[in-house]
């Protein structure tokens, strides 16, 4: 039966979490409803700190026996604020950071609240990586259950092609382990099938060799060269090897003093990334990148690939908004409506954000995750809008949508879920395809109740199906 919280009861939650129960006022609470977008304004009731799964079990019976909402916080990047909910309870996961290596078997056990630097200190620490994302600050977890696109992936998959395990606590309380040996279905689920069917509490990562330094960095051009730049870009990375990686990025050029004086503050285009190998095999692959144009600066070199993954970090506090479009080819079509589109984005921190997929993003299998179809994208069109007057929103909101309208004629309609906020259930299911059917089974045994629902939501499957299958 459900019943409004008893003040004994709320100290007792407070007495057994680790890190305490707090409330609206306590600088705990207000850090902590402090995400990435500064659009979202949300006030849970009381934020919970979790340090152990113990206490994410406790959490989640208080919120279940008296009807709280549930929202669960690691990097607090989701774009829509899906961290955080209004008037229930937030389930913060931060303290539970950890990352162990063991370096023999090349695997690493992660905290559900570790973010992206955390993962990457301490596995380059031993010589290896795995596929984490293109922002430091971007929890582990969110990444990983919704995919993980970043640098790694051309070479050894998502983020989530590298699951090998992880550790939950289910909607009806249970510690539950999934792995290819034990409910593999649940974890061929949280490969890519976000976070409706538990709060991980450890993630388990295959790990690959890395070199110490990988040459990485970036080559600067005027905007009114992007078409070309971009024609480039396409031809490049059609037949560049895995290991390399690289992304076409519009932008705004920072006013800094390494930057040339003609560019600064003004629009520019870049291609960004790295090889995945050692250096020298490195210069040769990029050499192509680094001598077109030429550019008007060159910033590659050798570098460790933690502190690459540190280097282009999006700046918190704006306001936000994404979408994204995959699409099987970049035709001179679709790069003249992205460039006459880029030109009316304004001066600031935005940016157009096109990485190339191929390689072993496309090897994995509706077997392996729910992401299926989308992964054979050749190009992802991801405007990153950012701003700060919420005067601008409306604009803002329009300019996105634009490309999508711009684009839909050249787009496969299938859609990387990460990359984009909240467009709706359709959406959802372009986003799995024809796994969608299977992940609402799936959720249908785990979280029969749509408990966890603050995610891209897949709905439980009816009763009966699930028992059928």
């Amino acid at each position: 039966m459900i019943s409004e919280p008893t003040s004994t009861a709320v100290e007792e939650l407070r007495y057994r979490l680790s890190g305490g129960l707090h409330e609206p006022g306590e600088p705990a609470y207000e850090e902590t409803c402090t995400l990435y977008n500064s659009m979202i304004d949300r006030r849970p009731r009381w934020v919970a700190k979790c340090a152990a799964p113990d206490d994410v079990v406790a959490a989640l019976a208080f919120a279940r026996e008296h009807g709280l909402e549930v929202a669960v916080r690691a990097g607090g990047h989701s774009v829509a604020g899906l961290s955080l909910c209004d008037g229930g309870i937030v389930i913060d996961l931060r303290l539970m950071n950890d990352v162990e290596v063991d370096p023999e078997r090349r695997v690493a056990r992660v905290g559900g609240g570790a973010v992206g630097a955390e993962l990457d200190r301490a596995t380059t620490a031993h010589g290896l990586a795995t596929t984490g994302g293109r922002v430091s600050t971007t929890g582990v977890a969110g990444l990983t259950l919704g995919g993980g696109t970043g640098w790694l992936e051309r070479k050894h998959g998502f983020a989530c092609d590298n699951l090998i395990g992880a550790e939950l606590v289910t909607a009806d309380g249970e510690l539950v382990h999934a792995s290819a040996d034990e409910n593999p279905d649940l974890l061929w689920a949280l490969r890519g099938g976000g976070g409706n069917f538990g709060i991980v509490t450890t993630f388990e990562f295959g790990l690959h060799p890395i070199p110490e330094q990988v040459l990485a960095g970036l080559v600067l051009y005027p905007a009114e060269r992007g078409r070309e730049v971009l024609r480039f870009f396409r031809d490049y990375m059609c037949s560049a090897p895995e290991e390399v990686s690289i992304a076409f990025i519009y932008f705004t050029a920072p006013d800094e003093p390494e930057i040339p004086a003609e560019l600064r503050g003004r629009p520019a285009v870049t291609l960004a990334g790295m090889y995945a190998g050692p250096v020298a095999e490195g210069e040769e692959a990029l050499a192509p990148v680094r001598e077109f144009g030429p550019p008007s600066a060159d910033f590659f070199e050798p570098m460790g690939y933690a502190d690459f993954q540190c280097s282009l970090d999006d700046p918190p506090g704006y306001r936000n908004y994404w979408t994204a479009e995959h699409l099987s080819d970049l035709t001179d079509e679709a790069i003249e409506l992205i460039a006459a589109r880029s030109e009316q984005v304004p001066a600031g921190p935005s940016q157009i954000f096109i990485p190339a997929w191929g390689g072993a993003v496309t090897r994995a299998t509706a077997e392996d995750s729910p992401l299926g179809s989308m992964r054979q994208a050749a190009f992802v069109v991801h405007p990153l809008l950012l701003w700060e007057d919420p005067d601008e929103d409306e604009a803002m909101f329009a300019l996105g949508r634009a490309y999508r309208d711009d684009l839909r004629e050249h787009a496969t309609g299938d859609v990387y879920l990460n990359f984009i906020g909240e467009e709706g259930g359709e959406r959802v299911r372009a986003g799995y395809g024809d796994s969608h059917e299977r992940l609402a089974r799936v959720k249908a045994e785990w979280d029969p109740d749509n408990v966890f629902h603050r995610n891209q939501n897949v709905r439980p499957a009816e009763a009966e199906v699930a028992r059928a299958a």
